[in-house]
């Protein structure tokens, strides 16, 4: 019923345009063979400008159909990422099958969700490619100087050459010019000079005068990207989105000339010394390319937001709106004070009265002694005798050796926990045929060998079937669900937990070795 509601609301919310759109995606092709939501769900690729462009045009077709309009404020968080990862994993047939309106809400999800994956991975292309063009002028410079290896070489040989006559000069009060010409003559010691102009690297021995040429690399798809994404930053940045709407203002005028008034305290020294020309103008190339490398620097700082994302989104966002926290002190009493100098008057006398009894009661503390303004806790000794140790040894000998798999049933059947591994779409339970596979396929995950191989060393089961359990059965919720309502609390109830101490807790971490963790809390 929860789940028609959920369905019937997003239904109702979206327009006759965008129900079109939606059907359209599922049944129309782009190209040959696939259809425009299987064109969508495509991997990108390896990350390059031309990938990147391709991602911009999938992010601003999900865009033309305004499904963000849709307020799904209502629905819990867990409920939209269950039915985005349903939208994931259908392939486009089958959303034919379903109701309009499920068809419709799960459709709705998925793609609001993948405009967030798809200006994340806009963003993190970017930021592959200023990498890769800071890489390519460290490697040019680092062949300049393997090319010149030789000359450089020979340029050391003479300055050590002249500093020797120079010094023999001065302490035996020598004719410079004829100790210098002993050692080497005047024109090869000129031509020598502007030899060794040519071949010297600045100061800092920075690369960045080597990136003039792999401006047009970026060009290929910055346009794209100042175009498509919206940034958004607090006060101290307004300087660096000044210049990213400057540049992104150039590119749709067709203007090449930078304004003589542009922001440049963004920019940094390493930059800042390339950003002119001998005329005191702004050179584009080089300005574009700090307000691009400075863009991706406080992106990742989390200085800089970027609209529509998830990974990089404004850091308001993570926190309760206004609405939402006046609501929540109405309705909650909460154990502190909401008033930080209520609060942090609570806390410095509680300090000062656990300090005021540690003052009184220093003498009576085992193992704790302050001396000469140091506190002092002497270390902790062993408690666990031998003769626990033995006894550990001999009950470990007495477990009886057994295959990992059959451990796997009899710990299912005893607390049910494969009852949790519901199918994501049809909320089915597994039966005793598919919690064998499910068994096969924790191990082949938790033990890192893989689906593939863990077919073939398991009779009777194929690839597609521990890879169909892996995709439907196997999702965060219901690993979770598993492992703590139903492993953890089933160990937590068990006499021999008592003795693990009155506040033991027990916690699991989910990553992405969960099946590992499936198998070791077994």
């Amino acid at each position: 019923m929860a789940e028609k509601k959920i369905f019937n609301s997003i239904g109702n919310a979206l327009t006759c345009e965008q129900k079109e759109k939606l059907e359209e995606m599922i049944s129309s092709h782009r190209g040959k063979t696939k259809t425009i939501l299987g064109w969508l769900k495509e991997p990108p690729g390896y990350p390059s400008p031309d990938t990147f462009i391709k991602v911009i045009e999938r992010l601003e077709y999900i865009r033309e159909m305004k499904l963000e309009a849709i307020s799904l404020s209502d629905i819990h968080q867990n409920r939209l990422l269950q039915l985005s990862r349903l939208g994931s994993r259908y392939e486009p047939y089958a959303f034919k099958d379903f109701p309009e309106n499920k068809r419709y809400s799960i459709l709705t999800v998925y793609l609001l969700q993948l405009m967030q994956q798809l200006t994340d991975k806009a963003f993190e292309i970017h930021d592959r490619q200023i990498l890769k063009l800071l890489s390519k002028g460290r490697k040019v410079q680092e062949e300049i100087q393997k090319q010149n290896g030789k000359k450089l070489n020979e340029k050391v040989i003479h300055f050590s050459n002249i500093g020797r006559a120079l010094i023999k000069a001065k302490s035996e009060e020598l004719d410079v010019f004829e100790v210098l010409e002993s050692v080497i003559e005047w024109n090869t010691f000129v031509s020598s000079v502007e030899e060794a102009k040519e071949l010297a690297r600045p100061d800092d021995y920075d690369y960045l005068d080597l990136l003039q040429k792999r401006f047009y690399s970026l060009r290929k798809y910055t346009p794209t990207l100042l175009k498509a994404l919206e940034f958004q930053s607090t006060k101290s940045n307004e300087p660096l989105m000044e210049a990213v709407e400057v540049i992104r203002t150039m590119n749709d005028t067709g203007k090449r000339k930078v304004p003589d008034n542009v922001p440049v305290s963004f920019v940094s020294n390493r930059w800042k010394r390339h950003i002119y020309d001998e005329d005191e103008t702004i050179n584009r190339h080089y300005y574009e390319m700090a307000v691009l490398t400075e863009l991706r620097e406080h992106i990742r700082a989390g200085d800089v937001s970027i609209v529509g994302s998830k990974q990089y989104r404004d850091f308001e966002e993570y926190l309760f709106s206004k609405d939402s926290w006046t609501q929540t002190k109405e309705n909650n009493k909460l154990s502190v004070s909401l008033s930080f100098g209520d609060y942090i008057q609570e806390r410095k006398q509680s300090l000062n009265e656990s300090l005021k009894w540690i003052s009184a009661n220093s003498n009576k503390l085992e193992g704790v002694s302050i001396e000469k303004g140091k506190f002092s806790i002497r270390r902790l000794e062993k408690d666990v005798p031998e003769e626990a140790k033995k006894l550990s040894a001999s009950l470990y000998q007495m477990l009886p050796r057994i295959k990992l798999t059959d451990l796997l049933m009899d710990i299912a059947h005893i607390t049910g926990f494969h009852e949790q591994f519901i199918h994501a779409s049809s909320n089915r339970k597994p039966d005793r045929q598919e919690t064998i596979i499910l068994m096969a396929t924790l191990l082949g995950m938790g033990m890192n060998i893989g689906l593939s191989k863990m077919a073939e060393a398991t009779p009777g089961i194929t690839y597609k079937q521990l890879a169909n359990v892996s995709q439907w059965k196997m999702h965060e919720d219901a690993m979770n669900k598993a492992q703590a309502v139903f492993l953890v609390n089933f160990q937590h109830k068990l006499d021999l937990s008592s003795y693990w101490g009155r506040w033991y807790d027990f916690f699991i971490r989910w990553d992405e070795n969960a099946a590992g963790c499936f198998i070791s809390t077994c």
